[in-house]
């Protein structure tokens, strides 16, 4: 059992989001919005106590205004699910987690077992990401879901009709976790695997490649993703702020890719990019 440090932070609704993201540059993989602030979590052995003070001072934080914890995996599943409530995307899709009962039906109904990984809906991210994937065709489609999380967004390319999903992740609890959502949603025939998109074949090609992680890791994988995308194929990017979308679009022209759509949602950007 993996054992984390459980960063509780005082702030702001404004500064939530920025926190996220800026965390979310380093060794935090899963955050957790309160009344009072925002909850961050990093592996013990990836903590660092300077990278975390130097964050929180740039919007003027002290340390008087966290606090740390050591908890291990389970307890923090167990918070996790006193604050998971059902998503709704564009009155079409609900995510739900196994313990709710909800009587409305809608098109697309995702049920996932809510752990540590990113992906449940509730990150204004994942929600625009699934935005998308409500208005992209995606029958018959070969779709790849970069940094899978708890496989929320390659569950949503199955149940849209996609014939073939390989969705990974480099975090191995991540991987474990979006399997067993796989399993709760009949989508076990989605192709997984721990590691990178350096591990994909360069001669495979997908239709839709759908990347939703950080400003940091789209903008070093961008030639990956252009040379695994076939010539009509479409590129979804989201895990970055609005300020840093033309920093995005820059790097993407690098890799003959044009911007041709984007969505916003508290600050966060989900941007469409097909070859120019």
């Amino acid at each position: 059992m993996k054992q984390y440090i459980a960063v509780e932070i005082s702030c702001g609704e404004d500064l939530k989001e920025i926190l996220m993201a800026e965390l979310g540059e380093g060794p935090y993989d899963s955050f957790l919005e309160t009344d009072g602030g925002l909850d961050a979590y990093v592996e013990k052995d990836q903590f660092d106590e300077q990278f975390l003070q130097q964050v929180l001072a740039q919007y003027q934080l002290s340390e008087d205004d966290y606090k740390i914890q050591l908890v291990e995996e389970k307890n923090w599943n167990v918070e996790w699910e006193k604050h998971f409530e059902p998503i709704v995307v564009d009155d079409q899709c609900l995510v739900k987690a196994t313990f709710h009962r909800i009587s409305q039906s809608y098109p697309y109904e995702i049920v996932i077992d809510p752990k540590m990984a990113f992906g449940t809906g509730h990150h204004a991210t994942t929600y625009l990401m699934l935005q998308w994937q409500l208005i992209l065709e995606q029958q018959g489609k070969k779709v790849m879901d970069a940094g899978c999380g708890t496989g929320v967004l390659a569950i949503m390319a199955k149940k849209r009709g996609a014939s073939s999903v390989l969705a990974f992740d480099n975090n191995e609890w991540a991987v474990d976790n979006s399997e067993e959502n796989f399993a709760l949603n009949h989508s076990t025939d989605i192709e997984l695997f721990l590691g990178t998109i350096e591990d994909v074949e360069p001669t495979r090609q997908f239709d839709l490649i759908l990347a939703n992680i950080n400003r940091n890791v789209l903008l070093d994988e961008m030639d990956f993703y252009a040379q695994r995308l076939t010539s009509q194929g479409t590129l979804l990017l989201s895990g970055f702020l609005e300020p840093d979308q033309p920093l995005i679009e820059q790097r993407a022209q690098k890799a003959s890719l044009k911007p041709v759509g984007a969505k916003q949602h508290r600050g966060w950007v989900a941007l469409q990019l097909q070859f120019a």
